[in-house]
């Protein structure tokens, strides 16, 4: 795929998450994303930025649970969010979050399309240093964050921790504890869980900061898990990948010198069917022109695949977002093209 680069002037910080001085007239998207100290939002808020040039006006709701942005999405009440693919999965088959109103679920995840797949980052599993827990095993009985209620990160994190640990189930051999992305990590510096599974982009502001008020630890997925098939099959079925922290990543990290195994997430930029073509176009023309001078903007945003640039979706494409890709001499998997 080609790319072409435009000036993204100022620090990320400097993106607001509502962009309201735009030109009159401009076109007015509302958005959901996830937690606001993630790639989720980071990536909409630097987009937005660009687009502010191109008459698109970017309206983001930012530490929102994402299994419900994409039910409010399919009724059209936002134009568009961030989506988990194993929250679209779950959506399609009428299951998980949303197995008490299936057929809903399953009629409204009909109305989304995709722009573009990202890479949302890696799930650190952290401990206190000083806390006895140096292992799975350790984790027998203890108060385990595992994401937001009803959220897509509930199944992927229960079952890294089942996977993991051999066979640990929530409120049988731990306390699972069900909180938003923003209020997981002041929640853990208070006491109130003994082990944050939390997601970032490897080398996460976040992350580091929590190291600076004490030491903390990471727990890995043990080499032999990472072997099995059982491992491989739920990679494929969240559209999750292997990734590693590399040592010395965090520097309040007590076991810095290590390589922490984990699973990377992908998320989905995905839109309303009935978004105009053209707007869909404009959005993700953007995105693939600015996304060099992204990374090179934001450290956290070096890991972010070109590639590969449909890897990890798992929503049909809108007609828009179609064009583009096709423009750029890309053949698209049969899977990702919407019969409408």
């Amino acid at each position: 795929m080609r790319h072409t680069t435009r000036k993204v002037a100022g620090a990320i910080a400097a993106v607001s998450l509502s962009l309201c001085a735009t030109a009159a007239g401009a076109e007015t998207v509302r958005i959901e994303t996830g937690t606001s100290a993630g790639l989720t939002t980071l990536i909409p808020q630097l987009l937005a930025k660009s687009l502010s040039n191109e008459g698109v006006d970017f309206r983001i709701n930012a530490d929102q649970t994402l299994t419900r942005s994409a039910l409010s999405l399919g009724v059209g009440r936002i134009d568009a969010a961030i989506v988990p693919p194993p929250a679209f999965n779950a959506m399609s088959r009428g299951v998980g979050p949303y197995k008490d109103s299936a057929d809903q679920a399953k009629a409204t995840a009909a109305e989304l399309r995709s722009l573009f797949p990202f890479a949302g980052g890696v799930f650190h599993p952290i401990v206190w240093a000083d806390s006895g827990i140096e292992t799975w095993e350790d984790m027998r009985g203890k108060r385990i964050f595992i994401g937001p209620p009803a959220g897509a990160a509930n199944q992927q994190i229960t079952t890294l921790i089942r996977l993991a640990s051999g066979g640990f189930e929530p409120d049988k051999d731990y306390t699972p504890v069900r909180l938003g992305w923003g209020a997981a990590i002041p929640s853990f510096q208070d006491g109130q869980f003994d082990v944050l599974v939390m997601s970032s982009p490897a080398g996460g502001a976040a992350i580091e900061q929590i190291g600076l008020q004490r030491k903390i630890r990471l727990i890995g997925v043990p080499a032999e898990v990472l072997k099995t098939e059982e491992w491989a099959e739920q990679l494929e079925v969240t559209g999750e990948t292997n990734a590693v922290i590399a040592p010395g990543t965090y520097s309040g990290q007590d076991n810095s010198d290590e390589e922490i195994a984990v699973p990377a997430y992908a998320m989905v930029f995905a839109v309303n069917r009935k978004m105009d073509d053209d707007l869909a176009y404009i959005i993700t023309k953007t995105y693939w022109e600015n996304i060099d001078e992204y990374k090179k903007s934001v450290a956290e945003l070096a890991q972010l695949p070109t590639s590969e640039p449909l890897a990890g979706n798992n929503i049909p494409l809108h007609p828009g977002a179609v064009r583009y890709y096709e423009e750029e001499g890309m053949a698209i998997p049969d899977r990702l093209m919407a019969n409408q």
